[in-house]
């Protein structure tokens, strides 16, 4: 016979289960069956948890097998897949900004975000391998390598910006009081990465030629009529890749002597901004030996410059110049107390570069009786719009920095090109390509020019180009220079030095039409330099794939 005690418990076990049963049912009617929402927060925590502890603690401690390096033939690897299976969902990022991933219940977490980053190698591979019940995440019936190969290429997903501004200010550093110390001090910590940093550009563009005197590129004995200045008159080099500029001391100021040595073509040119040809010149005598390079120049190839004293903290683009004052972080190393630029929304992230790399003016000018040219009181951690304005344009104007479609015509406008692109507006940065610590390709790229496109484009994908192959979208033959994004995409039209151009970073597609139009350089006909205008115009109206409105543009976008 059952016994009281054993039937109260059954009761209330029972009573407890339907409690339970009713709650839940309450909650699906209370949410409903949309997957519009987001789910809560109390059960994103209890799915991340169960997440974690569903896995087998064996499988938890697996290590990656293959060769998880940045650029090795199996993180390319899975990346190949991770754009043919994943990317749908995810986004090309891994931020999950996708048209089905935004549709999807729950929502495809940010696989750059803590919460996956801090996975193990086995926790990755078993949830490509088994899939995660009640999502859209499915078991995938790939070889274990190949998912080995994925969860490779999700440690080294594109390097865009943070994935909210919350996210982004939380990655500011809180303390105001910190001062500037230095790049020697970041050697101890960052061995590997300031090693790379010495044997940049961004780390020689001024140089002492009396402390390095292979700094100086010509050869200063040899006569020239532009030649004015002999090796002890020079107190600093600038640049090296295009052309190198000498500056003259006079007590605490620098100027700049009358003549520049062009590197490419190996010979001496005269140097004097005219007026016309930037926004200063006319503020400034006619003289470059009364226009010191502290208002014009030093300010971006310091870290530091006081306005006041005339001193700076180090020459050259150092850490703090993209990092902050680093002298708490330096005392306590810790995340909080040290901007990282890869960490902030895609606006201030790009700012790091373009508070050096754009054509604009100081918000206020003069600053104590002097017209600045750079942004004077700018540091990372503040917001660069609160100093620094671009230069305008007016569309349909040919202007001394721009095209009339408003594409820069000149080196350092990179910045004003990049803010216009489409690739700025979806959170692309500048170091999603480019590497500010070195690199071994040009321009410090993460990758050599031929393979960068491919980090997020690729034949029929979300990003495209939408081709089946990309041959059929370039219609150039494989390996040829025509077949490379940057040839049609970022043609050198922008003036460094005589006939020495860079690249746009409008990433838009110039048409002959435009050409003829807007006076603009298209990209056909500076590779076949010996056709006109209107035969690359009507090459392209046979490509069929193209949109016949696009490529007989007549009129400025």
């Amino acid at each position: 016979m059952i016994s009281k005690r054993a039937l109260k418990i059954t009761a209330a076990t029972t009573a407890v289960i339907a409690v339970a049963i009713a709650g839940l049912v309450s909650l699906v009617l209370w949410e409903g069956s949309s997957a519009r929402e987001d789910a809560p927060k109390l059960e994103a925590a209890a799915a991340q948890w169960l997440l974690h502890y569903t896995v087998p603690a064996s499988v938890r401690a697996m290590k990656n097998p293959l060769d998880v390096a940045p650029n090795s033939a199996d993180v390319e690897a899975g990346h190949a897949v991770y754009t043919q299976k994943c990317e749908i969902c995810h986004a090309y990022d891994g931020g999950g900004k996708s048209e089905i991933g935004s549709g999807q219940y729950p929502r495809p977490p940010d696989l750059r975000g803590a919460d996956v980053q801090r996975m193990s190698d086995g926790e990755l591979f078993y949830h490509l391998k088994n899939g995660i019940r009640h999502t859209g995440m499915p078991a995938w019936t790939l070889p274990d390598r190949k998912l080995w190969q994925v969860s490779a290429y999700l440690r080294h997903l594109p390097r865009v910006a943070a994935l909210s501004p919350q996210m982004a200010a939380a990655e500011l550093p809180a303390g105001v009081t910190a001062h500037y110390v230095g790049s020697a001090a970041c050697k101890d910590c960052h061995t590997e990465i300031f090693g790379r940093w010495t044997k940049t550009r961004m780390a020689n563009v001024v140089q002492d030629p009396h402390a390095h005197p292979q700094a100086i590129i010509p050869d200063l004995s040899k006569p020239d009529p532009l030649l004015t200045f002999t090796k002890d008159d020079i107190a600093l080099t600038y640049g090296s890749k295009w052309k190198q500029r000498y500056f003259k001391r006079v007590g605490d100021d620098y100027f700049v002597f009358p003549a520049q040595w062009d590197v490419i073509h190996s010979l001496w040119r005269p140097y004097f901004v005219k007026n016309g040809t930037d926004w200063w010149a006319p503020l400034y005598p006619p003289d470059n030996m009364q226009r010191p390079t502290g208002p014009l120049c030093d300010g971006c190839h310091s870290v530091n410059y006081d306005i006041d004293t005339k001193k700076v903290t180090e020459w050259n683009v150092g850490c703090e110049r993209c990092h902050g004052p680093g002298s708490e972080h330096v005392e306590h190393p810790g995340k909080l107390n040290i901007v990282n630029p890869a960490k902030l929304g895609f606006v201030d992230a790009s700012d790091t570069c373009i508070q050096c790399h754009s054509q604009g003016q100081p918000r206020s000018n003069p600053i104590k009786g002097k017209y600045y040219d750079w942004p004077v009181g700018f540091h990372m951690g503040r917001k660069l719009v609160d100093f620094w304005k671009l230069e305008d344009h007016k569309l349909g104007e040919m202007s001394f920095t721009h095209f009339p479609d408003g594409t820069a015509h000149k080196n350092r406008m990179q910045g004003n090109d990049f803010v216009q692109s489409l690739m700025y507006t979806r959170g692309v940065t500048c170091f999603s390509c480019h590497d500010a610590h070195g690199s071994d390709n040009d321009a410090m790229l993460i990758k050599p020019a031929k393979e960068i496109c491919a980090t997020c484009h690729g034949p029929n994908t979300q990003n495209g180009p939408h081709a089946p192959t990309l041959e059929e979208h370039t219609h150039h033959a494989p390996g040829s220079a025509g077949s490379e994004c940057i040839a049609c995409h970022m043609p050198k039209i922008e003036q460094t030095i005589t006939d020495v151009n860079v690249r746009a970073h409008t990433f838009r597609f110039i048409t002959p039409a435009e050409s003829d139009s807007l006076k603009i350089p298209n990209a056909c006909n500076l590779c076949h330099a010996d056709k006109t205008t209107d035969w690359a115009a009507q090459a392209l109206k046979g490509w069929q794939d193209r949109s016949p409105w696009r490529v007989a543009q007549q009129t400025p976008r």
